[in-house]
């Protein structure tokens, strides 16, 4: 039933861990002095001194040697230093394969100065001069499932095939004849880094991609101010989607309008060619209406439109785009709705006449540079060209497939007065999903909390460690009683104490987080600001209900609406485990660490 092959996420930060592996074999000796000559130039490149970049330099031939780690120089000219001081290591034979996996072990980790934990990006610059004694798939495998990017630069000596078989991609493997010659391919290397360790900003925590498919959607002020310009917005929305390949599979577009409300044209899976969005959007009139609340509009789009069941892939991977057109300064604010959709990671990308206010276009989009500017509505054509450059760089992210072992999964129990006759079937549902997983080899991870007023874990992540244990603790649960019923407290419990590392979870690794919500009734504190707090995290929430629940709070606290799920009776849930597994395979996707460029934020965790 649970079965996770990958997770794909791409995560932004404000600088990246730089490996350099340098042969240093008895093949090397002549070559050594202009390896580590370019190790110089390439640390010359980098941000050390904020503390952005840290760098590592490991030699080997026969065994590996760590010349420094990533936590030893903390500035660039101790680092230069460092390098300037290496010497030729000598020996053989050259057992890369050895080598690759000292650095799983000893160097990409936290005590060695690693940050992946936190999500920065882990970068490997290979530089071989012969071919590897030993066996590199498994440990070149076991660092890319890690998420280490992996280059490899190899001279006329060494096995070009291998060197692509170690990197993330072949074309991250490049050649030179000699050694002297790497200044050749420096411009090359660091092309291929900045291609994939993208900078932003570390409040736009993830961006899930899937090349080669986007969803647009067009939100245009419809205020009174914009009448006389609602033409010439019409007729360039209209000209983006002559540029854009519409279809189910490919690129799909919504249109909303907005001024004091927001009102959606179509949705992004009500049209599945382009000749009905472009039908659609010429047949739109103008809205009108005062004030101009653009935050309110922006929150909409989030809830409303960016959603699975609106058409929307984001949890597939698929890029999510937002192309604002205004012509005013919004009334209400904007600050926490726009934070909101770069934390959902969806691009915005505002567009705003001369009444409009710079520093609030700036503000809306995803960067800076996102926020172009007309002085009429009439002139939008002269940015057309501007506007396609930012979408495809929008759509050119390239992801990193990491495989991961399993998920770990959280069940929250209502445990309050009443749920006491509805708490064995409860209890019951628990141990036949708990039934499905695979416990025992380490890949999934269980824990149970029952709450009323207050929160109590049954047992955290990392309690128990095989299938049978955690099922007797799961026979042994005994309704816990109490009231009022603050689901939001025991949420907020969640995030700080069982979504953590200490209490066993894997978030830091990458392992998918899912929480399963079992409630009886309508919370009696509130629910939002933890909810969100725990799907910002990345934490996947599912909610089902019964008659006394309030179903409107179990969709505000699911990923999506269509997560939430009721029952009349709780010895009912055995009706909605199909409808649970199609809710989960409804955002999650299979993916191969063969297919790099298919990102999703879940594979299938339910099959049948």
């Amino acid at each position: 039933m649970f079965q996770i092959s990958s997770s794909l996420v791409v995560r932004q930060y404000p600088g990246r861990d730089v490996v350099f592996l340098l042969d240093g074999s008895d093949g090397t000796r002549t070559g050594f002095s202009a390896m580590r000559d370019f190790v110089q130039r390439v640390v010359e490149t980098l941000s050390v001194d904020d503390n952005k970049d840290r760098v590592s330099v490991v030699q080997y031939s026969r065994d590996p040697a760590a010349q420094f780690f990533l936590n030893t120089y903390m500035t660039k000219g101790q680092i230069l230093d460092a390098v300037r001081g290496l010497r030729h290591k000598g020996g053989r034979p050259l057992n890369t394969g050895a080598a690759l996996q000292y650095l799983r072990d000893n160097v990409f980790t936290a005590s060695a100065g690693s940050r992946q934990p936190e999500g920065v990006p882990q970068v490997l610059i290979l530089l071989s001069g012969g071919r590897s004694f030993d066996n590199v798939d498994a440990p070149a495998d076991a660092l890319k499932q890690m998420g280490v990017l992996i280059f490899a630069i190899g001279s006329r000596g060494s096995d070009i095939r291998e060197l692509q078989k170690v990197s993330n991609d072949p074309s991250y493997a490049l050649s030179v004849s000699e050694f002297t010659d790497l200044p050749s391919v420096q411009q090359q290397l660091q092309a291929s880094v900045e291609a994939v360790v993208i900078d932003v900003t570390p409040e736009s925590p993830t961006v899930l991609v899937e090349t080669g498919k986007k969803d647009i959607v067009f939100l245009l002020d419809g205020s009174d101010g914009t009448r006389n310009g609602f033409p010439a917005m019409r007729d360039f929305v209209e000209k983006v989607i002559e540029k854009v390949n519409v279809g189910a599979n490919k690129d799909r577009v919504s249109v909303v309008q907005f001024s004091r409300e927001a009102e959606v044209h179509f949705y992004l899976n009500t049209y599945n060619t382009r000749e009905d969005v472009v039908d659609a959007v010429r047949g739109l009139r103008h809205r009108g209406g005062r004030p101009l609340n653009t935050g309110a509009a922006l929150q909409y789009v989030r809830s409303n439109v960016f959603t699975s069941s609106s058409g929307s892939r984001h949890l597939q991977g698929v890029p999510q785009m937002l192309i604002l057109l205004i012509g005013g300064r919004s009334f209400d604010n904007v600050d926490a709705p726009a934070s909101a959709l770069k934390q959902q990671g969806i691009s915005v990308i505002a567009i705003g006449t001369r009444t409009s206010d710079s520093g609030e276009l700036q503000k809306l989009s995803y960067k800076p540079n996102y926020a172009l500017s007309v002085s009429e509505f009439s002139d939008l054509p002269s940015v057309q060209e501007q506007l396609s450059s930012v979408i495809e760089a929008v759509q050119d992210v390239v992801g990193i497939v990491r495989q991961y072992p399993g998920r770990d999964v959280v069940f929250l129990l209502d445990g309050s007065d009443g749920t006491r006759t509805g708490f064995p079937a409860m209890r019951d549902f628990v141990q036949r999903v708990v039934e499905t997983l695979s416990v025992d080899d380490n890949k999934d991870r269980v824990s149970v909390v029952q709450y009323s007023r207050d929160p109590a874990a049954q047992f955290f992540l990392n309690t128990y460690m095989t299938k049978g244990q955690i099922l007797d603790a799961v026979r042994g649960l005994r309704h816990k009683g109490g009231r009022p019923l603050n689901t939001g407290a025991a949420l907020q419990y969640l995030r700080d104490n069982v979504f953590t590392a200490s209490a066993g979870s894997r978030l830091p690794e990458g392992v998918p987080q899912v929480l399963i919500l079992l409630s009886g009734g309508r919370s009696f504190d509130n629910v939002d600001a933890p909810a969100d707090a725990l799907k910002q995290m990345g934490v996947l929430i599912f909610a089902i209900g019964s008659r006394g629940s309030d179903i409107r709070e179990l969709q505000k606290v699911s990923n999506d609406p269509s997560y939430a799920l009721s029952v009349s009776e709780f010895t009912d849930l055995p009706s909605v485990q199909q409808q649970l597994q199609a809710s989960v395979e409804a955002v999650v996707i299979d993916v191969t660490p063969e297919s790099p460029t298919v990102l999703g934020m879940f594979s299938s965790m339910f099959s049948t």
